[in-house]
């Protein structure tokens, strides 16, 4: 059988075990069998019912024992039920399969309590017409999110295969992923990789906060670009995707990103003095930028180098700090 996902509709997959995998995880087996299906969607298919072991329902857990058919069944994708609406997209890619945007600051990735529509899924149904459904109805295309208050480069899929393959990659860590960030003071030592396990805050259920026992592994590489008084330029690569990573991280170090309202860095920035305190008084949100992505193309394996221009609030500010980006 053609392990190649197709790009919509319903698709089967019948794979039959062997000897040699026994012991082996399912969704690992599963995984190694099926081309460009991540373990997250795996093991959502699984949770769903639409992968059977001997015409059994298996339980995440199992283990496969050999001379076992296995069958994956990936339904049709929901049709989007979000609505299109026409709101001007910077678009540093496109094509048949992908779409990569420089999102502005303050506009939200899809719908949610609380921002049902003008979101970054509303204009991309409106330019592309057609996004992958694997993400449900209010999340079609989306592959990974950047907070409402970050600015920069986001790839989402148009199709169902790019979607699978993308979701692999950023599973698999091979996305890069480089982010300008502008601090409140600045890490000591000026380089170097944050290996802090982050969750959720045990009191402030928007925030998240390191957390040694129950945290998920989260680790930055970071280097000082410049620093001039209590402002610093800060170049963060994620090697890790958790929740506000970034800020926390600098937080964790002494140096909060400038107007981070949830993590510490307003009222300081508000303080700082002469042209830099004018400047940082200005944002309206986090000075958190992401600057360069890059990954392999989901259908062609051509590496893809894309840089989202550094937006006009955080500009000047760079600037003074005497760097060019």
């Amino acid at each position: 059988m053609n392990n190649q996902p197709s790009s919509a509709g319903k698709r089967e997959f019948l794979l039959n075990t062997l000897p040699e995998h026994r012991d082996l995880r399912l969704d690992v087996f599963i995984a190694n069998s099926v081309e460009n299906l991540s373990r997250s969607r795996i093991a959502k298919l699984i949770g769903e019912g639409h992968v059977l072991v001997d015409g059994n329902l298996p339980k995440a857990s199992y283990k496969i024992r050999g001379h076992e058919t296995v069958v994956v069944i990936i339904p049709e994708a929901d049709p989007a039920r979000t609505p299109a609406q026409n709101i001007p997209l910077d678009v540093l890619h496109e094509d048949d399969d992908i779409i990569v945007v420089n999102k502005p600051a303050g506009m939200v990735v899809h719908p949610a309590a609380g921002n049902p529509d003008r979101t970054l899924v509303n204009a991309l149904l409106a330019h592309a017409h057609n996004l992958s459904g694997v993400g449900g109805v209010l999340r079609p295309g989306i592959v990974h999110r950047l907070d409402k208050g970050t600015s920069g480069a986001i790839v989402c899929a148009k199709n169902d295969f790019a979607h699978e393959s993308l979701s692999r990659m950023f599973a698999e860590r091979t996305v890069k992923k480089i982010y300008i960030a502008l601090t409140l003071g600045a890490p000591n030592p000026a380089e170097g990789l944050i290996d802090l396990p982050i969750g959720r805050h045990k009191l402030h259920r928007k925030k998240m906060s390191v957390n040694e026992s129950g945290g998920r592994e989260s680790k930055t590489q970071y280097k000082l670009l410049s620093v001039r008084g209590p402002v610093g330029c800060v170049q963060c690569r994620l090697l890790t995707g958790r929740t506000h990573q970034i800020r926390v991280h600098l937080k964790a170090l002494g140096c909060p990103l400038i107007m981070d309202d949830l993590y510490g860095g307003v009222r300081a920035a508000k303080k700082l003095p002469g042209t830099l305190g004018e400047l940082a008084a200005k944002l309206t949100r986090p000075a958190l930028h992401a600057f360069k992505l890059s990954f392999r193309h989901p259908r062609t394996n051509e590496w893809i180098d894309l840089t989202a221009p550094i937006p006009d609030d955080l500009a000047p500010i760079i600037a003074s700090l005497g760097i060019s980006l």
